[in-house]
């Protein structure tokens, strides 16, 4: 997707001008009044679809954060559906902010829009187009005119194109040996949808052995029908036994005459961080500069001078970068504060934003937490809210604060359940009307066909309590989905549901609650 970052910069001049024209002294000069009004009117649709570009960003990502922790398949995929939703919107308002972003100027009546397509001419009808397009550039920039390219789709080379060669050559290894041919394809989430569709029907027909490696989720990258017709097999990060035998392998084949002390072996494999790339890229690193200053010996001293302190691998995006954010909701829901604080120091020193921390936060308290003590709710929106004052590093000890808070604290899911249940009850039920005592009736037309007719005020009531009332439609009069657990402040709130509950009881029993069909 598009970048449009840049646009900060042109929100902010766009906001300078509304504040400049608000003041008393704007317009003394009408010229330049004039000229403001003018920027502002042809700002205006730009900034309002990057804000709506913007806010759709910052919705997907809560989507996502909230598809990767959550466990619930129902609720799971509404927020996918939803997720779909936000993309469509999300593609559509960028090619918005495309359009409105092609340069004007006082002369527009003289723009030229030049459109080049190569058509279906091939690998030589695109390069011919591309050197068109080179020439029309260049003549314009001798000229001084100022040119833009709106769009462009260079040739496919390296995607379909390449996919249909390979094809051809297994065919004829097919023909030949009658064995099929192993494709392996590398990064292979960065293939578009229709370059993967293209291996379907060769991987359908035994043509392919299919081998495709990413450093993406699968699920979410590579197609379903792919990826229904493969084996996934997940890699893990190399031991520290596994890195020694990595490593004493690339001394022994590349560096053999180059000694290295048993320090430095270990700061490289915990440099290496479990990551057999990174530990081959420090070896040729150190041991390479090492040569070339004519050293006999790698020591740690000399590694901790050559070699940058790499940072623990937190891939933001990524299944490390997810799994971490999991590990630290599942500490506080387990209630160990030091775990979830190791989780967050973690992601913090692996480059998490502490504002995407502080979000968790809140919604840990909102999930696990809830009503058996408030106060957790109340303590991570305001450790949110403290960053945002403070900033880091000093804004970070109060999120760390709110976690603490939030593991030691009462549990909780009960709202989360009954949330859920109810929206998945309500997603299969008819439309049930509300009844005519729950109906406001603002006009006399509305009072005379019965909406508020036996509503009781609860605050006329004993406790202000109504007895025996019914507020649910009809059929599902007895219908319960909250259910407070025993721990915090749900111990009460169950004790006085309870009692309200008995209060109803008895005003049933003595004929004054509401019967279906009656005003009270």
């Amino acid at each position: 997707m598009q970048s449009f970052t840049e646009l900060y910069e042109v929100e902010r001049r766009y906001e300078e001008l509304a504040h400049r024209m608000s003041t008393p002294d704007a317009a003394a000069n009408a010229d330049e009044y004039a000229r403001m009004m003018r920027d502002y009117k042809e700002l205006t649709p730009l900034i309002e679809e990057y804000r709506r570009y913007t806010d759709l960003q910052q919705q997907e990502a809560d989507a996502k954060e909230m598809l990767a922790a959550e466990s619930d398949p129902a609720f799971a995929a509404m927020v996918q559906q939803e997720l779909c939703e936000i993309g469509r919107n999300l593609a559509q308002s960028e090619e918005n902010l495309r359009l409105l972003l092609i340069p004007k100027d006082a002369d527009d009546e003289k723009s030229v829009i030049l459109e080049i397509r190569a058509g279906a001419g091939g690998e030589e009808a695109a390069l011919f187009a591309h050197s068109l397009w080179r020439m029309y550039t260049m003549y314009a920039a001798r000229r001084g005119w100022q040119c833009e390219t709106i769009s462009e789709n260079p040739t496919e080379l390296g995607g379909v194109k390449e996919i249909r060669d390979a094809v051809d050559a297994a065919k004829e290894t097919m023909r030949l040996t009658g064995r099929p041919t192993l494709l392996f394809v590398d990064e292979v989430h960065r293939f578009s949808k229709s370059q993967q569709d293209a291996f379907l029907p060769h991987v359908e027909s035994g043509l392919f052995v299919f081998v495709g490696a990413t450093t993406e989720n699968p699920s979410f990258e590579v197609n379903s029908a792919l990826l229904s017709r493969s084996t996934v097999y997940q890699l893990q990060s190399l031991k520290p036994e596994e890195s020694e035998v990595l490593l004493e392998r690339a001394l022994e084949r590349e560096f053999p005459k180059l000694s290295v002390t048993e320090d430095a072996r270990r700061v490289m494999i915990e440099l290496s961080d479990g990551d057999a790339r990174r530990l081959l890229n420090a070896v040729d690193v150190s041991c390479t500069m090492a040569l070339e200053r004519g050293m006999t010996e790698v020591d740690a001293g000399f590694l901790r001078k050559t070699l940058p302190a790499t940072l623990r691998r937190f891939d933001k995006g990524g299944d490390n970068y997810y799994d971490q954010i999991s590990a630290m909701h599942k500490s506080v829901r387990g209630s160990d504060p030091d775990a979830a604080l190791y989780w967050m120091c973690r992601m913090l020193d692996g480059g998490c934003d502490p504002r995407y921390i502080a979000r968790r936060v809140v919604r840990m308290a909102i999930e696990d937490i809830s009503l058996a003590d408030p106060r957790a709710t109340q303590l991570a929106v305001e450790a949110a809210e403290i960053y945002e004052r403070l900033g880091s590093p000093e804004g970070e000890l109060a999120i760390a604060q709110a976690v603490v808070y939030l593991a030691c604290a009462p549990k909780s899911n009960a709202v989360y359940n009954a949330y859920n249940a109810v929206r998945a009850f309500v997603k299969t039920d008819r439309t049930r009307p509300v009844p005519m005592y729950l109906r406001n009736a603002p006009t006399k037309l509305m009072k005379e066909l019965g909406y508020h007719e036996g509503y009781r005020y609860a605050h006329d009531e004993p406790g202000a309590f109504a007895a025996g009332e019914i507020y649910m439609p009809e059929g599902l009069e007895g219908m319960k989905w909250y259910k407070p657990v025993d721990r915090g402040l749900e111990i009460k709130i169950a004790e006085k549901l309870a009692r309200l509950e008995s209060l109803n009881e008895e005003a049933r029993k003595a004929g004054c609650g509401r019967r279906r069909g009656q005003g009270r």
